[in-house]
């Protein structure tokens, strides 16, 4: 068993010279798991983005193949620690012990496959315009130009992802994979989790033998140790995954510092989901069901967790609410991630149940108070209630869901219009819905990053195509990804070389010399 010290791990070394510290707490029982966790000084933060500057040009040196070596190290690192991390994750998340394997080779793969893309080198699109010396009136010079690592990253570990969004996650192995230098600020929620996983990682950076600075992790509950990292003047980048409240203050953060850097939040994200006539009609029932398994799935604490569904009232409708409800009606209470959560789960669905014109629907009999668990709800309103409400459009975290009786496919459409952007839209549909819904289509792409037909939207597959982020609220750069290949393109950034002699360009220009 890998001993829990409780300590900011940087550069290497343990380090807890703070006097906050902090438990993980059981979500299950409200009880605190040892050992206690040091918040981190801003002494220490400073010295991780000290020890990770001090090692951006060598990492930007190394070779596809020895960046690739590092991250499939760090796969097998995590690998393992076998079931400990499993077993600590479950103590702290309530996550299930399948899920949490799950999550873990999810971790794991994606790591593999940016080694498979940073050896593959594609990814900085490096292009040449060849010198055209009798060009007239004027001459053209040689240009080059590829992508460089962007400088050290901040990574903010996800609540609800303790592995895959988290310490050795998508963003951390997607700006390593670039040649970035990382510091995590892990999740307070899960430390014991965050720890095995940067230990493991710690591990991997001395076996391959890059510099120690190399990665970092730092503890905090305070909003404090957040700021201090967003604006710490060595810091290039950041990336996060969590609230709207807490993005969009380290977004502005980091746009107020003396020199602003790019910081990627994935924030909130109500999911919409357009069930249209045909479709509702011929295959309702089966509709309800995967909705009600998609909205619960994992308590609902999913960022694509469908939030709000829509369509057009009729007899094919009142039969889809019926299956829906009786599913509502049968279901059970999870354990909600923290306290918190679902403390502010809890009054969220209590603040909409008492609106005028809502029907709510939960769980048979339910009398749970505990602020632990979260209690799959169903909202039903009209489109009238729903264009009244502004709180009815945004993010509720948890399994819960509104669904709106649209009066007409006109209004569908102008529910649509005033909607904010999100991770995902979904349309159920048949070919002839979907001839007659063109303009809902343009519209919905223009919403979301990522349009699901006849699905749902929970599940993100990690792949190359995969786009994960859409207009704001759901993230700050609708441009770019947290997931998938494409990750990696947040965190390098172009330079053209212009008539630079051969033996001096980076590599991937130098073989493009030897093909002009």
């Amino acid at each position: 068993m890998t001993a829990l010290h409780g300590a900011n791990l940087i550069a290497g070394e343990e380090s807890a010279s703070g006097a906050q510290s902090f438990h993980a707490i059981s979500p299950t029982n409200g009880e605190p798991l040892e050992p206690r966790y040091a918040e981190a000084t801003e002494e220490e933060i400073d010295r991780a983005a000290e020890t990770a500057e001090s090692c951006v040009e060598t990492l930007a040196e190394q070779p596809p193949a020895r960046i690739g070596e590092l991250l499939e190290a760090i796969a097998s690192q995590i690998e393992a620690l076998g079931d400990e991390l499993i077993e600590r994750s479950a103590a702290e998340t309530a996550l299930g012990v399948d899920r949490l394997k799950g999550e873990r080779g999810r971790t794991t793969n994606q790591l593999r496959m940016f080694a498979e893309l940073v050896r593959d080198g594609s990814w900085k699109g490096a292009r040449m315009d060849v010198a055209l010396p009798d060009r007239k009136p004027l001459p053209r010079p040689d240009l080059r130009r590829t992508l460089i690592p962007i400088g050290p990253v901040a990574v903010w570990a996800a609540s609800n992802f303790p592995l895959a969004f988290s310490v050795a996650g998508g963003d951390t192995a997607s700006a390593l994979a670039a040649g970035c230098p990382v510091i995590v600020k892990a999740h307070p929620g899960h430390p014991g989790t965050s720890e095995l996983t940067a230990r493991a990682v710690m591990k991997a950076v001395a076996a391959v033998g890059f510099p120690a600075g190399t990665f970092s992790m730092v503890h905090g509950t305070s909003p404090a140790v957040s700021l201090k990292l967003v604006t710490q003047a060595k810091i290039a980048a950041g990336a996060f995954t969590g609230s709207l409240r807490a993005g969009r203050a380290l977004f502005d953060a980091a746009a107020r510092r003396p020199v602003p850097i790019p910081f990627f939040a994935e924030m909130g994200s109500v999911n919409p989901v357009f069930i249209l006539n045909e479709a509702l009609a011929i295959r309702g029932d089966a509709i309800a069901g995967g909705l009600f398994q998609s909205v619960t799935l994992g308590v609902g604490q999913f960022c694509t967790c469908p939030g709000l569904v829509l369509a057009v009232g009729g007899d094919g409708f009142d039969q889809f609410v019926d299956v829906l409800r009786e599913k509502f009606r049968a279901s059970s209470a999870g354990a909600m991630l923290t306290a918190a959560m679902g403390r502010s789960y809890r009054q969220g669905t209590e603040h909409i149940a008492s609106l005028d014109g809502i029907r709510s629907t939960a769980q048979r009999g339910q009398t749970e108070t505990s602020t632990l668990v979260g209690v799959p709800t169903l909202f039903e309103v009209s489109d009238d209630t729903f264009l009244e409400h502004e709180e009815l459009r945004l993010e509720m975290f948890g399994p819960s869901t509104v669904l709106v009786r649209c009066a007409s496919k006109d209004r569908m459409m102008k529910i649509a219009g005033h909607l904010e952007g999100s991770l995902t839209a979904t349309i159920h549909a048949t070919a002839g819905d979907l001839e007659k819904s063109r303009p809902l289509l343009s519209l919905l792409a223009r919403k979301a990053g990522r349009l699901v037909f006849n699905g749902f939207p929970t599940g993100v597959e990690v792949c190359a195509s995969m786009q994960h982020g859409g207009p704001y609220p759901s993230t700050t750069d609708p441009r770019f990804t947290s997931v998938g290949a494409a990750a990696i393109q947040r965190f390098a950034r172009p330079v053209c070389f212009q008539d630079c002699p051969a033996q001096f360009l980076p590599p991937e220009l130098q073989s493009l010399s030897k093909r002009s």
